[in-house]
C-alpha cells in the first residue's frame, strides 16, 4: 500500500448556510473516486450553524460556556479544577465535550455537529451526486487520550467504508489465529489528515488518497462503532467519580449472599483491600475449612449451612468508639465483597466465639 496526503487550499472562512459540497470541490477539482476526505468537524458544524454566542470575556463568558457544557454532556466521567471530562449525547468521552473556542470570532463557541454520521453521508452524498465523486468522507475533531500526553485527531463521522478493521479470525505468519484484532482504521486516517492540516493554518480539509483501492470500502454504520459499550468500560469513571459511586452503592448494599458461592481468591482480595483502612487491631478471617465450618454452624441454628463466613474481631480492649468504627470496617469490608461480586449478610458471632460479627458469603 502507498498512501499520498494531500492538503485542499483555499476553503477559507465557513459560515452558517455554506454548501460544503461546493466548496471542497472548488477548491480540490483534483479529487479522484477512492479518495477519503477528512473534514475537520468545525467547518461542519460553522456551516450546520452549531454556533452558541457568549460573552467576549469575563465571569459571564465562563457562565455561558458552562451552561452550554451541561447542555453538551450526558454524564460527567471525570473533573480535576477546571477540566471536565465528559461523555456527550452521541457517547464520544472528550474533554469539555468538544466544545471549541478556536477559529472562531471570540463572541462564539463552536459545538460538535449534532449527528457527524449523518453529516459525512450527507457531503459524501452531495459530492457523488453532483460531482459524480466516489470516495469516503470522516469528519475528524481533536482529543486528548487517557495515559498519553499530547492530542491526535480521532473520527467522529464516517461514511463510505468501514470504522474498524477486523482481523478478527485471520492467520498471522507465524500461524497464530487472531482473537481481538481490531483496527479503528478511520481514528488512523483522521490523523493522518491532521498532519498535514494543522491548526493555525487554515486548512480543515486533508485528503488520503490510495487507502481505499488496498482495502475493502463497505460502509459498516458509521463512527458509532467506536464508541465502546458501557458495560464493556472497564474505565468508564474518573478516580473520584468511582470513589463517589462505589459509597452510594455501599450505602444501599443488598443484603445477602450471592447465588453462586463466593471465590476464595476474591473474599482474600476484598479482606487485602480494606486491611489499610480499618482500625489498628480489627482482624477479619476467611473459614476455608469445610469441618470449623460445619461446627460453627452446628453451634448457631440461624447460620445458613453451607455459606462461606467471615469471622471479624475489633481491636481489644473492646470500648464504645472502637465498637463504633468496628462496624465502620464491617461496612468497608462489605462494599469491597460487593466490589468482587461477592454478596454478603451480617450474622451474630458464635457463642463463646473472640468473634463479635460474622459474614455469611
Amino acid at each position: 500500500m502507498r498512501l499520498e496526503i494531500l492538503p485542499v487550499l483555499g476553503i477559507g472562512h465557513v459560515t452558517e448556510g455554506d454548501d460544503l459540497a461546493a466548496v471542497i470541490a472548488t477548491a480540490a477539482p483534483w479529487l479522484r473516486n477512492g479518495d477519503v476526505l477528512v473534514v475537520t468537524s468545525k467547518i461542519v458544524s460553522k456551516a450546520e450553524g452549531r454556533l452558541v454566542d457568549v460573552p467576549a470575556d469575563g465571569p459571564d463568558r465562563l457562565a455561558a460556556r458552562d451552561e452550554v457544557l451541561a447542555g453538551e454532556t450526558a454524564r460527567v466521567v471525570a473533573s480535576r479544577g477546571a477540566t471536565r471530562i465528559v461523555q456527550t449525547h452521541h457517547g464520544f468521552v472528550m474533554a469539555s465535550a468538544g466544545i471549541d473556542a478556536s477559529n472562531v470570532d471570540k463572541t462564539r463557541l463552536v459545538l460538535l455537529p449534532v449527528d457527524p454520521d449523518a453529516s459525512a453521508r450527507a457531503l459524501r452524498d452531495a459530492l457523488r451526486d453532483r460531482y459524480d465523486l466516489d470516495l469516503a468522507v470522516i469528519i475528524s475533531d481533536t482529543m486528548g487520550r487517557p495515559w498519553r500526553n499530547g492530542l491526535t485527531d480521532v473520527a467522529l463521522g464516517v461514511a463510505g467504508m468501514p470504522a474498524i478493521r477486523d482481523h478478527r479470525g485471520e492467520v498471522d505468519p507465524y500461524g497464530n489465529e487472531l482473537q481481538l484484532t481490531q483496527m479503528a482504521v478511520v481514528d488512523e486516517l483522521a490523523g493522518a489528515g491532521e498532519l498535514i492540516k494543522g491548526k493555525c493554518d487554515q486548512v480543515p480539509v486533508a485528503v488520503v488518497r490510495g487507502y481505499l483501492s488496498a482495502t475493502k470500502t463497505d460502509d459498516a454504520g458509521g463512527a458509532r462503532a467506536l464508541v465502546r459499550d458501557a458495560a464493556q468500560d472497564l474505565f468508564s469513571l474518573g478516580t473520584a467519580e468511582a470513589r463517589t459511586a462505589g459509597l452510594a452503592d455501599g450505602a444501599t448494599l443488598a443484603d445477602g449472599p450471592g447465588p453462586t458461592p463466593a471465590d476464595p481468591i476474591a473474599v482474600r482480595r476484598a479482606i487485602d483491600a480494606v486491611a489499610g483502612v480499618i482500625a489498628p487491631g480489627t482482624v477479619f478471617t476467611l473459614v476455608d475449612e469445610a469441618e470449623v465450618r460445619a461446627g460453627l454452624v452446628a453451634e448457631m441454628p440461624g447460620w445458613p449451612d453451607g455459606a462461606d463466613l467471615v469471622l471479624g474481631s475489633p481491636p481489644t480492649p473492646v470500648e464504645p468508639m472502637g465498637l463504633v468504627r468496628f462496624g465502620a470496617d464491617l461496612h468497608r469490608l462489605r462494599v469491597a465483597l460487593a466490589a468482587e461480586g461477592v454478596g454478603s449478610t451480617l450474622l451474630p458471632p458464635p457463642p463463646g466465639s473472640p468473634a463479635s460479627a460474622a459474614l455469611a458469603l
